[in-house]
């Protein structure tokens, strides 16, 4: 899928967690809600770091295009280690490694233990490179059209104030770990769920997603998970545009309101 319904996805499905977890007894701050469904807005742009004419490539200027080409040198590196016989051939590291659960779980679980180790300043950092990423998935017309150092200051200036939100006492620093020490390790929960979500919305494209690597499919490690060949279809077409995005809209509005009560 493009940048703008990954991201859509992803701050709906956090909201969908808000929900869920309101359900069962453990109800977020409303910060945590909205801090979450931005950085899983954000980290459903991740996966495509392995890709130079990604959304996410273009988000930091050099240091990001710099880091999309090592990035897919290094998938590509691991795709050809591990690839079986039953496996295709391939030019590039897109949509293999950074496309797997595993590397979901690691960048996220990375994320979290940062986050209690490195104190506010990690906590800040996590937060500027999401919002930043959020900010040009869900506004993408605007970013476009606005010079990178303002959607960086716009990043950072967001995440010093949520930052400064989270940590008055109630506002969910702790939420969900609440033993001294362990603020702020929810913040890996979004970025793995949102990591997750990308994967899932590539599967529903023509090409699948590698999801379930290194378990092995069919005799294939790299195996395309994804629904019958005749239900899916290419990205930017008009099922994403007309049909999945609205419905994101939608289900992430109302997974926000049963989040808090509202409903």
């Amino acid at each position: 899928m493009m940048g703008p319904a990954h991201s859509l996805s992803g701050a709906a499905a956090w909201l969908g967690v808000g929900a869920a977890a309101a359900a069962a007894g453990h109800p977020m701050p409303w910060p945590v809600l909205v801090v979450g469904a931005l950085i899983c807005a954000g980290a459903a742009l991740a996966p495509d770091l392995d890709h130079k004419s990604a959304t996410i490539s273009r988000a930091f200027g050099p240091v990001s295009r710099g880091l999309c080409e090592v990035v897919d040198k290094l998938s590509y590196a691991v795709y050809k280690a591990t690839k079986s016989r039953q496996d295709s051939r391939r030019t590039g590291g897109h949509r293999t490694l950074t496309h797997t659960w595993l590397w979901a779980v690691l960048i996220g679980g990375g994320a979290s233990v940062g986050a209690i180790t490195g104190g506010r300043w990690a906590v800040l950092a996590i937060l500027f490179v999401h919002l930043v990423l959020a900010v040009e998935g869900l506004l993408w017309r605007a970013a476009r059209v606005s010079s990178d150092v303002l959607v960086w200051l716009l990043g950072a200036t967001s995440a010093w104030i949520l930052a400064g939100v989270l940590d008055e006492p109630g506002n969910g620093s702790d939420w969900l770990f609440t033993a001294p020490g362990q603020e702020y390790l929810w913040l890996g929960l979004p970025i793995i769920l949102g990591a997750l979500v990308h994967d899932i919305g590539d599967a529903l494209t023509v090409s699948g997603c590698p999801i379930l690597w290194p378990i092995p499919i069919a005799g294939k490690r790299w195996y395309p998970m994804g629904p019958p060949k005749a239900i899916r279809f290419r990205a930017g077409s008009w099922v994403e545009l007309k049909v999945l995005m609205p419905v994101f809209m939608l289900l992430g509005g109302v997974g926000g309101a049963a989040a808090l009560n509202v409903i």
